[in-house]
């Protein structure tokens, strides 16, 4: 029997689930333990594919608009937050409906209306076509917001008055790409309006941070997430751009391309916030099976925030 390898491991640590996807997934859950199955939900609740199915088997049934939910069952909105046009159509239907947007979405939702109402013209950063950006475009009339998605897009900008501007990103975003879009909007328009706080939620910061941390140390760096997440994308790039070209998104285990880790001897692991932990322990015993393999953990900072589910789906003693 040959020798196997010996491989040590980079665990950036915060990785994996944030405040917003873990009140998401219990909004999810306790919907279905209340109202009883099926559950419907607007959209994957979050993009992991492994948390969809999970909760597909307890009882939740995903769709993509209001038109495919049955009258009399409840509904739920994912955590990328909706257009208005969405729970105004629940409202119509009577629906028994929950918002499981994430409250860091609908903060950059409430700076879009106070913008609006000053008179503003608003410029948001984010990926045309994300459900994030999608849903904060939605909660102004359509033609309010201008879409910026590079730093090329500035300088093609037209707008109604340059002295009259606000911007506001998506929060899922690269923070170095967007602070250099940022600093080109400034620039081009010096009086434009900020968030007093970044937008960029402090998940996605904070798992950026972690993985800059480690990126220059890894020969290559395994990011656990889907393909469809805005935060997992953004965490290979930025592994790449801080040191380490071999940088991959991987969904889960059997994702793994063998090949690439030859002649690694240091590999960096993370994992986007809507991936679980169970998913990174997947990945880890899959290593161990085929290396020698030592763990150290690489902390940046360490996470407290949590966000509570709306109060009708709290039971008596958590309401007392």
């Amino acid at each position: 029997m040959s020798q196997r390898s010996k491989l040590d491991i980079l665990l950036a640590n915060p990785r994996g689930f944030c405040a917003g996807v873990d009140r998401a997934i219990d909004i999810v859950e306790r919907a279905i333990e209340k109202y009883g199955a099926p559950v419907y939900v607007r959209h994957e609740i979050v993009h992991n594919r492994y948390v969809v199915e999970t909760l597909e088997s307890q009882g939740a049934v995903f769709v993509e608009e209001l038109d495919e939910v049955p009258e009399n069952v409840p509904v739920i909105f994912s955590a990328h937050g909706v257009p208005k046009e969405v729970p105004a159509e629940a409202q119509r239907r009577n629906m028994i409906y929950v918002d499981a947007t994430c409250p860091l979405v609908s903060k950059v939702h409430r700076e879009a209306e106070t913008h609006q109402r000053a008179g503003r013209q608003i410029i948001l950063i984010g990926h045309a076509g994300h459900p994030e950006v999608i849903g904060t475009m939605g909660q102004l009339p359509k033609g309010s917001m201008l879409l910026v998605e590079k730093l090329d897009d500035v300088a093609a900008l037209e707008v109604r008055d340059p002295e009259n501007l606000a911007y506001i990103t998506q929060t899922t975003l690269s923070v170095d790409d967007t602070a250099e879009i940022v600093a080109a909007l400034r620039q081009r328009f010096t009086s434009i309006e900020g968030p007093r706080k970044e937008d960029i939620c402090y998940a996605t910061t904070n798992r950026q941070l972690a993985v800059k941390a480690i990126a220059k140390s890894c020969d290559a760096l395994l990011v656990v997430g889907a393909p469809n997440s805005s935060n997992s994308r953004r965490l290979v790039e930025v592994a790449f751009n801080h040191g380490c070209e071999r940088a991959a998104l991987v969904q889960r285990a059997e994702d793994i391309n063998w090949d690439q880790l030859s002649g690694v001897t240091r590999l960096g692991i993370t994992a986007g916030a809507s991936a679980p932990e169970i998913l990174v322990d997947e990945v880890i015993q899959a290593i161990e099976a085929r290396f020698e393999v030592t763990i150290e953990e690489v902390s940046v900072t360490e996470e407290d925030v949590i966000f509570r589910v709306p109060r009708s789906l709290l039971d008596h003693s958590e309401t007392a």
